[in-house]
């Protein structure tokens, strides 16, 4: 073939130039420069077959080459899908991934990225049942090194609680924190303008750094902590008989600081805990203060009884706010109450079904009977006479005198609407039998009103007239008959 091409043994020695000619001669295929069999098919759909791939608004995402050559099919274009997909690669660039440019890396103490992962089923001890337990991983940049906190869930107190012991664990907190767009700690995701939960808010800057977050859907926006999900699943939980949460949690820091802290990590080539101890633990911003208390929020209205219910629990404020709305920020301790930004009223936290409340809240006339002041309601009673005084006293002894309360209330009703004669009489009279019951003191006293209303009828009437009966024997007068008519007969 060489020599065809000119090339004389004894006289040229050969170069690249003839060898690219020789290599041209044997390459399969048209020798012309003239398209294939398929590429002539394929040509006059070209940009067809690019708008189908790219999308073009009407499918905005392009469609799969599978669905492009049934497409192609309909038309009566009629080649296999391997020629199809070789003339796809060549002359529309398909399935070649878009260029990418490395990012430089961060330096010490900079960043951290943390994200949730499933890890399978652990038994609860509690329930005897098994239940699904989660991976909250924290991976520090720089270094690879990583803490892995368990979870049963994903809420925003697993969260920070998994941070915190990973800032603890670390010996210091990063400048940076970017997270995924898990909803309990992002609002709204956005790429530019994601908006942050309050409490998640406050904790960042409580530990002093700054949160971003991933964009929607893109693993590529934290791929060191992306890739460690499957890694934590694969190598440290599957294939192993856990026994509880926390037997997986005592696992999980033994893991971080043995397999995967002193591991050769695939990109840096370097093992991640001797990275982080000699150059990235002293950049970190040292963690200081107490481990944070997360708080909880809430906007109950203020009940007509002076309370806002919040945790199953019941606490009251001043009564000029009743129906107002609230904003309540709980921690472990306490529970403060604002009303349009301001401070009305602090708590300590109740149990659930508990009750907290300050008498002062209530309105003046009212705060007696909240109280359950017994003196107080038996001190208004003697004013409304001696013998309703002595009854309440009565009422309210005991051991329990609060549980009497109401039926003091309606004793003093009772000479509101009777009149405090009246009423007095009654009580001396039920008092002379130990009739210590307002209900049946005030029967007592509407039969009374009853009988002075019959008399008093009488007297308009004049004296009353005597009717005679009729008079008649109790016994039948055959009784009176004194002959003795069998002594008669004898003689």
């Amino acid at each position: 073939m060489a020599m065809d091409l000119g090339w004389v043994p004894e006289v040229h020695e050969p170069d690249e130039v003839l060898a690219s000619e020789v290599a041209e001669r044997l390459r399969p295929g048209p020798k012309d420069g003239s398209p294939g069999e398929t590429a002539e098919v394929l040509n006059p759909h070209r940009e067809q077959m690019r708008k189908w791939l790219e999308g073009d608004g009407k499918h905005a995402k392009g469609l799969t080459l599978t669905k492009v050559h049934i497409l192609l099919a309909r038309r009566g274009v009629k080649v296999s899908y391997i020629s199809l997909y070789r003339y796809a690669v060549k002359h529309l660039d398909f399935g070649r991934r878009q260029g990418t440019v490395r990012v430089e890396d961060v330096s010490p103490g900079e960043l951290a990225e943390v994200d949730f992962g499933r890890l399978g089923l652990v038994p609860d001890p509690r329930t005897g049942k098994k239940r699904v337990l989660h991976a909250l991983i924290v991976t520090l940049v720089y270094s690879r090194h990583q803490y892995v906190h368990v979870t049963h869930s994903q809420k925003l107190e697993d969260l920070i609680a998994g941070i915190e012991e990973a800032w603890e664990v670390f010996g210091g907190v990063t400048r940076r924190v970017v997270i995924d767009n898990l909803k309990a700690a992002v609002l709204k995701a956005d790429r530019y303008d994601p908006a942050f939960q309050r409490t998640f808010n406050e904790y960042a800057d409580y530990r002093g750094f700054v949160i971003d977050t991933a964009g929607i859907g893109e693993g590529t926006h934290k791929p060191h902590v992306e890739r460690q999900v499957p890694y934590v699943r694969e190598n440290f939980f599957k294939g192993e008989d856990w026994l509880s949460r926390d037997h997986v949690q005592e696992g999980a820091k033994k893991w971080c600081m043995t397999t995967a802290g002193l591991r050769t990590h695939g990109t840096t080539r370097k093992q991640p805990l001797v990275e982080f101890e000699a150059r990235e633990k002293a950049a970190l911003t040292p963690l200081e203060g107490e481990r944070f208390d997360t708080p909880k929020w809430a906007t109950p209205k203020v009940h007509p009884d002076c309370h806002v219910r919040f945790n199953y629990a019941l606490y009251s404020v001043p009564y000029q706010y009743r129906g107002r709305k609230t904003t309540i920020r709980a921690d472990s301790s306490l529970v403060r109450i604002y009303i349009g930004g301001k401070l009305v009223k602090t708590h300590k936290v109740q149990p659930r079904g508990g009750r907290s409340t300050d008498y002062a809240d209530y309105p003046a006339e009212k705060t007696p009977y909240a109280m359950r002041d017994a003196d107080y309601v038996i001190g208004r009673a003697e004013k409304r006479g001696q013998n309703i005084g002595v009854f309440a006293s009565r009422l309210l002894s005991g051991d329990f005198p609060w549980a009497n309360l109401r039926q003091s209330q309606k004793l003093l009703r009772l000479a509101d609407k009777y009149g405090d004669k009246v009423v007095d009489s009654a009580c001396r009279r039920a008092l002379c039998f130990d009739l210590i019951n307002v209900r049946r003191l005030e029967a007592m006293i509407k039969l009374g009103l009853e009988k002075k209303a019959h008399v008093r009828t009488n007297e308009r009437r004049g004296p009353a007239s005597v009717i005679q009966l009729p008079l008649r024997f109790l016994r039948d007068n055959s009784t009176f008959n004194h002959n003795n008519t069998k002594e008669e007969t004898d003689k």
